[in-house]
């Protein structure tokens, strides 16, 4: 499995209606997600992609991994306030959601994965 790139329609129906509620959304999914907010030609997003594919294929079932490009879905990107990317926003089935640098090594990624999202 590999990370789905979401559009801002696909957005609202698996991660949340940020649309109607900006500030207090509720998040949808079953399972924990993190979505990369992420372009193409961004070298530090260029970096992160392999480790998301792995983790999507070593989590499959119970991590959720999304990609939205910036540049095709701004609406999405000023909604959450985007300024650097890559940004991962981590959503837990509990409501907890957080928005974080993805610039970070593959083992602390894996660290936040294991530690505070599973």
């Amino acid at each position: 499995m590999k990370p789905i790139e979401l559009t801002k329609t696909e957005f609202i129906q698996k991660i949340g209606n940020v649309e109607a509620d900006p500030k207090d959304w509720k998040y949808v999914g079953d399972k924990p997600c993190i979505v990369d907010f992420q372009a193409p030609w961004c070298g530090y997003c260029k970096r992160l992609d392999p480790i998301l594919e792995e983790f999507a294929q070593t989590y499959e079932g119970r991590l959720d991994i999304y990609k939205v490009n910036v540049d095709k879905e701004e609406d999405l990107e000023t909604l959450f306030n985007i300024r650097t990317i890559p940004t991962l926003l981590i959503c837990k089935t509990d409501g907890t959601k957080e928005l974080m640098l993805g610039t970070m090594p593959k083992h602390e990624l894996k660290k936040i994965i294991e530690e505070k999202i599973l």
